[in-house]
């Protein structure tokens, strides 16, 4: 018998995207480090793969978060 019981973070009412099943979740079934979320709707949870491409799309073309220096090689790489 285990001394402490093993719990997630979540309420039912909330939906994930689970990313070791490919699959969307009401509440909080598998590990947080397995999942994106929550979400307000399953249809939110079923594209978060697509979110987060366009997150990550819109991160890596942020002039923002991006110094010349990131787009210039230098000397010794030319």
């Amino acid at each position: 018998m285990a001394l402490f019981k093993k719990r997630t973070v979540g309420k039912p009412g909330e939906w994930y995207y689970c990313l070791e099943h490919k699959k969307v979740e009401e509440g909080p079934e598998c590990p947080a480090k397995n999942r994106f979320g929550p979400y307000a709707t399953r249809e939110e949870a079923a594209h978060a793969m697509e979110t987060a491409r366009e997150r990550n799309l819109e991160w890596e073309t942020d002039p923002k978060w991006h110094d010349a220096s990131d787009t210039e090689q230098a000397p010794e790489d030319r």
